[in-house]
């Protein structure tokens, strides 16, 4: 028969392996059905970047800044919700998608709920009048798509990261039985039950 200590040191060795797993597990994400809810969100977001933003600037004019945009004077929220969405929306989306890696996803949802913000505050700022009352062009289909693909993206990638998946569970609950376990071992040991 083994002796107590021995049996603390392999259920030492034991437990390092078994959060070693589960560390590794913590580290993934898997959005399961999401993905797809997720893939087509980005694509809508990618769609947008081709359609009007407002009058004849397209989404790609906005984030470029280019005559077209600044001929319908563009504001910086509209720049700034263009950018937060491919950077985040687009990029972030896309590499957590791809990797499983879970601080991608929280990137990918950290950035897109500002971009929600910005792109709210662009429909509004497109449907104010401007200085000297300049009355631009509203928000085009490209914004409007932009804002609600943005906002579905930041829902689901809240779900997505804030679940936790089976695998991770039950490296979780395996270490807590082999930590009680061990305890009642030691227990044992320690009163002379172990007979």
């Amino acid at each position: 028969m083994k002796s107590a200590p021995q049996d603390r040191q392999d259920f030492e060795q034991f437990r390092s392996e078994l959060e070693a797993v589960e560390r590794k597990i913590a580290g993934e994400i898997d959005p399961g059905v999401r993905a797809m809810v997720v893939a087509g969100a980005v694509f809508v977001l990618l769609l947008s970047l081709v359609l009007p933003h407002a009058g004849d600037a397209r989404g790609f004019d906005v984030l470029l800044y280019d005559a077209a945009a600044q001929n319908e004077h563009i504001g910086l929220p509209s720049r700034l919700f263009e950018w937060f969405v491919v950077v985040f929306g687009i990029g972030f989306s896309l590499a957590a998608l791809v990797t499983r890696r879970w601080a991608l996803a929280w990137i990918a949802v950290a950035g897109t709920a500002v971009s929600c913000v910005f792109g709210v505050f662009s429909i509004w700022h497109r449907q104010t009048p401007g200085l000297g009352n300049y009355q631009g062009a509203g928000p085009g289909i490209g914004l409007i798509l932009a804002t609600i693909a943005a906002i579905v993206l930041t829902f689901h990638w809240v779900r997505v990261v804030w679940s936790r998946t089976v695998l991770h569970l039950e490296a979780e609950e395996q270490r807590r039985q082999a930590a009680a376990q061990a305890e009642e071992k030691d227990r044992k040991w320690l009163t002379g039950d172990d007979k």
